[in-house]
């Protein structure tokens, strides 16, 4: 099966999120087990079927991000893949300084060695 490539670097972060199934469905709480300016991967045992639009509330250290996505991997019993698809201008951006900023801590941990 073909992919497409990845218009964003993911990293492996693990960020709170909390994910409200549209229209009305409960908060859904996971941590992301990997992180991009577009979407993440969450690990959950009762998976949302694909094509779920979901709200979105992003806990990046200590600034909230807001979002709406979609389901557009599901592994049953494993987890979904989750993609952004509408931001305020000024969470996008909040979200890719978190980004760069983990990238760079990310990136200074393995010159010295994790230390």
């Amino acid at each position: 099966m073909y992919k497409t490539p990845r218009r964003h670097q993911r990293l492996q972060l693990q960020v709170p999120v909390e994910m409200r199934p549209a229209p009305d469905g409960n908060p859904i709480h996971a941590v992301t087990t990997d992180l991009s300016a577009g979407g993440f991967y969450v690990e959950m045992m009762f998976t949302l079927a694909i094509g779920t639009e979901v709200d979105i509330v992003l806990q990046l250290g200590d600034s909230t991000v807001l979002a709406l996505g979609q389901v557009v991997t599901c592994d049953p019993t494993v987890g979904n893949g989750i993609r952004l698809t509408r931001m305020l201008p000024e969470d996008q951006l909040e979200l890719e300084r978190f980004l760069q900023t983990s990238e760079a801590a990310n990136a200074s941990g393995a010159k010295s060695g994790g230390q």
